[in-house]
Protein backbone atom coordinates (compact mmCIF):
# COMPACT_ATOMS: atom_id res chain seq x y z
CA UNK A 1 0.00 0.00 0.00
CA UNK A 2 1.02 3.23 -1.06
CA UNK A 3 2.27 6.33 1.66
CA UNK A 4 -1.14 8.71 2.33
CA UNK A 5 -0.61 12.24 0.78
CA UNK A 6 -0.73 15.16 3.09
CA UNK A 7 -0.61 18.74 1.36
CA UNK A 8 0.91 21.18 4.43
CA UNK A 9 -0.53 24.62 4.07
CA UNK A 10 1.39 27.47 5.84
CA UNK A 11 3.40 30.73 5.23
CA UNK A 12 5.67 29.37 8.31
CA UNK A 13 8.32 27.73 7.18
CA UNK A 14 9.43 26.28 10.58
CA UNK A 15 5.83 25.30 11.31
CA UNK A 16 6.21 23.12 7.67
CA UNK A 17 9.38 21.62 8.25
CA UNK A 18 8.40 20.55 11.99
CA UNK A 19 4.93 19.04 10.74
CA UNK A 20 6.73 17.64 7.71
CA UNK A 21 9.40 16.07 10.01
CA UNK A 22 6.90 14.63 12.16
CA UNK A 23 4.50 13.32 9.14
CA UNK A 24 7.46 11.27 7.00
CA UNK A 25 7.98 10.06 10.34
CA UNK A 26 5.07 8.21 10.59
CA UNK A 27 4.93 6.98 6.58
CA UNK A 28 3.04 9.63 5.25
CA UNK A 29 4.32 11.75 1.51
CA UNK A 30 4.24 15.32 1.65
CA UNK A 31 3.15 18.06 -0.35
CA UNK A 32 3.84 21.31 0.72
CA UNK A 33 2.15 25.08 -0.41
CA UNK A 34 3.03 28.34 1.20
CA UNK A 35 0.19 30.77 0.31
CA UNK A 36 -3.99 30.47 -0.69
CA UNK A 37 -3.26 30.39 -4.35
CA UNK A 38 -0.60 27.53 -4.73
CA UNK A 39 -2.40 25.82 -1.52
CA UNK A 40 -5.61 25.28 -4.68
CA UNK A 41 -3.26 25.01 -7.16
CA UNK A 42 -1.18 22.40 -5.76
CA UNK A 43 -4.24 20.60 -4.50
CA UNK A 44 -5.54 20.28 -7.37
CA UNK A 45 -2.57 18.90 -9.13
CA UNK A 46 -1.61 16.79 -6.28
CA UNK A 47 -5.03 15.15 -5.54
CA UNK A 48 -3.42 14.69 -1.70
CA UNK A 49 -5.66 12.71 0.49
CA UNK A 50 -5.60 15.28 3.73
CA UNK A 51 -4.48 18.79 3.51
CA UNK A 52 -3.58 20.38 6.98
CA UNK A 53 -4.69 24.25 6.02
CA UNK A 54 -2.91 27.24 8.15
CA UNK A 55 -6.31 29.94 7.97
CA UNK A 56 -3.58 33.33 7.73
CA UNK A 57 -1.87 32.97 4.52
CA UNK A 58 -0.54 35.44 1.97
CA UNK A 59 -2.96 35.93 -1.25
CA UNK A 60 -5.79 34.87 0.31
CA UNK A 61 -7.04 33.41 3.94
CA UNK A 62 -7.73 29.94 5.02
CA UNK A 63 -11.35 30.57 4.70
CA UNK A 64 -11.37 30.79 1.40
CA UNK A 65 -8.88 28.18 0.37
CA UNK A 66 -10.94 25.81 2.43
CA UNK A 67 -14.27 27.04 0.61
CA UNK A 68 -12.43 26.65 -3.22
CA UNK A 69 -11.06 23.31 -2.91
CA UNK A 70 -15.12 22.35 -1.16
CA UNK A 71 -16.32 24.03 -4.50
CA UNK A 72 -14.02 21.77 -6.85
CA UNK A 73 -15.12 18.75 -8.05
CA UNK A 74 -11.34 17.01 -7.67
CA UNK A 75 -10.90 18.36 -4.31
CA UNK A 76 -14.12 18.63 -2.67
CA UNK A 77 -14.37 15.31 -0.66
CA UNK A 78 -10.49 15.50 0.82
CA UNK A 79 -10.76 15.96 4.39
CA UNK A 80 -9.22 19.11 5.68
CA UNK A 81 -8.10 19.43 9.09
CA UNK A 82 -7.33 23.26 10.29
CA UNK A 83 -3.92 24.05 12.39
CA UNK A 84 -4.12 27.49 13.60
CA UNK A 85 -2.80 30.28 15.58
CA UNK A 86 -5.70 32.78 15.07
CA UNK A 87 -8.27 33.06 17.92
CA UNK A 88 -10.32 30.03 17.19
CA UNK A 89 -13.67 31.30 18.72
CA UNK A 90 -13.82 33.31 15.91
CA UNK A 91 -12.90 30.75 13.30
CA UNK A 92 -13.26 27.46 14.48
CA UNK A 93 -17.00 27.02 13.78
CA UNK A 94 -17.25 29.29 10.66
CA UNK A 95 -14.44 26.74 9.28
CA UNK A 96 -16.12 23.38 10.45
CA UNK A 97 -19.53 25.12 9.25
CA UNK A 98 -17.61 25.30 5.82
CA UNK A 99 -16.36 22.01 5.76
CA UNK A 100 -13.26 20.87 7.51
CA UNK A 101 -13.16 17.97 9.18
CA UNK A 102 -11.35 19.38 12.52
CA UNK A 103 -9.86 22.54 13.76
CA UNK A 104 -6.10 22.39 16.01
CA UNK A 105 -5.03 25.25 17.91
CA UNK A 106 -1.15 26.06 17.18
CA UNK A 107 1.00 24.43 18.95
CA UNK A 108 -0.75 21.41 18.23
CA UNK A 109 -0.36 18.46 20.64
CA UNK A 110 1.58 15.96 17.99
CA UNK A 111 0.16 12.60 19.21
CA UNK A 112 -3.21 14.48 19.10
CA UNK A 113 -3.13 15.42 15.66
CA UNK A 114 -1.08 12.39 14.62
CA UNK A 115 -4.34 10.39 15.46
CA UNK A 116 -6.85 13.54 13.85
CA UNK A 117 -5.23 12.43 10.50
CA UNK A 118 -5.87 8.90 10.98
CA UNK A 119 -8.82 9.10 11.86
CA UNK A 120 -9.77 11.61 8.67
CA UNK A 121 -7.97 8.88 6.22
CA UNK A 122 -9.69 5.71 7.86
CA UNK A 123 -6.60 4.64 9.69
CA UNK A 124 -7.24 3.15 12.34
CA UNK A 125 -9.17 0.04 12.40
CA UNK A 126 -10.26 0.00 15.81
CA UNK A 127 -11.63 3.36 16.12
CA UNK A 128 -14.42 4.55 13.94
CA UNK A 129 -13.40 7.82 12.20
CA UNK A 130 -15.10 10.77 13.99
CA UNK A 131 -17.90 12.66 12.49
CA UNK A 132 -16.44 15.87 10.57
CA UNK A 133 -16.10 19.03 13.31
CA UNK A 134 -14.02 17.62 15.91
CA UNK A 135 -12.41 20.55 17.94
CA UNK A 136 -9.40 20.10 19.40
CA UNK A 137 -8.27 23.47 21.40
Amino acid sequence: MSPKKILIVDDDRDQQAGLRVRLTANDFQICSAYDATQAVNVARAELPDLILLDIGLPGGDGHKVLQRLRNLAPTSLIPVIIVSAREPTLHRDRMLQDGAYAYFQKPADDTLLLEEIRKALGMMSEVQPTSPGTVIA
